[in-house]
């Protein structure tokens, strides 16, 4: 297995726990809190940075062997990531114009891989 491929792997993780911090986030948006404290203290929103701190520091490694360039077309799988979250854990629906964006940003990602 080449590296390049191993580290593009890696990228791709850190996008995955980065989408999956933004669906905590919006959970504990979506709930009440006793206080703007509480709000900010919550389990979930710690967890969520925790997760974004964790992915921050796995894209850093990978960057050492990605080229920016295709760090950029692996970051795009991020939407698709949220968008199927979304609809699995938030009970979001996608409207045709989303899947559409969806279907133009998967498509771009292959043009780039081609």
């Amino acid at each position: 297995m080449s590296k390049l491929f191993l580290f593009s792997g890696i990228y791709l993780l850190s996008v995955l726990v980065s989408s999956a911090s933004q669906i905590l986030l919006k959970k504990s948006a979506q709930g009440e809190h006793k206080s703007r404290l509480a709000e900010y203290l919550d389990l979930r929103v710690l967890t969520a940075y925790g997760l974004f701190f964790g992915a921050t520091l796995i894209t850093v490694t990978a960057l050492k062997v990605v080229p920016v360039s295709l760090g950029t077309v692996l970051e795009s799988t991020g939407y698709v990531f949220v968008t199927v979250f979304g609809v699995l854990f938030l009970k979001e629906r996608v409207s045709r114009r989303k899947l559409a964006g969806l279907v133009l940003i998967i498509c771009g990602i292959l043009i780039y891989a081609l």
